[in-house]
């Protein structure tokens, strides 16, 4: 209709207008109460008394009140119905039906006019989603194979990281290892590689400890225990180690006499012999020896106990 179309509050240009307040609800495409006595220039009272008062000519189909969820959703999703939360009774919908029955109940020229402008509007939209239907689905089947593609992904890289991380477990860690004066890189390589062995506890014997043998302990799977044996719990270890532990997992120093050479026993039953202190690993020549014999294990643990 080009023809404007005037009510006591509002004037109608087009049916792109009232497109605008068509929602869709249930599945189907209706026209909120208040909405509607906008347009016909009425209280939304007078509008649902009206319909209330010709209850017969309303059925379902043709006028529903919203539910608890419904309401909220609207007020939730749209702004202008904010009003919505503050009313003790949810809105009334007509659907196409409901507003060309509206047209002959309320019995004027305005609601007669309104109504075919309305009824051009539910036409409208009705040809725009017929017209459109093939690239609402594709739309919608390209979201579900994003979507789709999207959940591959994640599950591939789920399966991808498993792997990395059996292959990470199952990957033989050296027994031992001899290392040339500069080969620092390898011989901590090999030491650290021992340290993220363990299972649940590390214990280091040596007298020669510094910050960089707490940074390479660090390096063990959380939960797992370490503790320091050494001969000599100086002032300035002593610091370290509490400004460490304020920060990181726990690392607990005990002072051991007694003892010359460097040990580090892993879970209580591998054991390796260690020819320099952590702290100068590849300085200069030295090994890292595995211990298998049984009795020097059980003695070395019982030293420490």
């Amino acid at each position: 209709m080009n023809k404007d179309v005037t009510t006591n509050s509002i004037s109608i240009r087009s049916s792109e207008i009232v497109e605008n307040l068509i929602l869709e609800i249930r599945g189907t495409q209706v026209l909120l109460d208040r909405d509607l006595a906008t347009l016909y220039g009425v209280e939304t009272k007078v509008l649902n008394q009206a319909a209330k008062r010709n209850s017969d000519r309303f059925p379902e189909n043709f006028r529903f009140q919203l539910t608890d969820m419904e309401t909220l959703e609207l007020v939730t999703n749209c702004d202008r119905f904010s009003q919505l939360k503050h009313s003790s009774v949810n809105p009334y919908v007509f659907t196409e039906q409901g507003v060309a029955m509206l047209a002959t109940t309320l019995h004027s020229k305005i609601a007669i006019a309104v109504s075919i402008q309305i009824m051009n509007a539910f036409v409208a939209m009705r040809h725009f989603i017929t017209s459109n239907n093939y690239l609402f689905q594709r739309i919608e089947t390209l979201e579900h194979g994003h979507l789709e593609l999207i959940k591959h992904q994640s599950l591939t890289d789920l399966r991808l990281n498993n792997i990395f991380n059996r292959l990470d477990q199952e990957r033989n860690v050296p027994a031992e290892g001899l290392f040339f004066d500069g080969q620092i890189f390898d011989a901590y390589v090999l030491m650290a590689k021992l340290i993220k062995s363990a299972k649940k506890d590390i214990k280091l014997i040596d007298n020669y400890i510094d910050e960089s043998v707490l940074v390479l302990l660090d390096k063990r799977t959380d939960n797992v225990a370490a503790t320091i044996f050494t001969q000599n719990k100086s002032p300035q270890l002593q610091l370290d180690i509490q400004r460490h532990n304020a920060q990181y997992s726990p690392i607990e120093v005990k002072q051991l006499a007694g003892v010359h050479d460097r040990f580090l026993l892993i879970d209580d039953n591998q054991l390796y012999h260690i020819g320099a202190s952590i702290k100068d690993l590849g300085k200069k020549l030295f090994a890292i020896t595995l211990i298998e014999d049984s009795e020097i294990i059980a003695a070395i643990r019982k030293m420490i106990k």
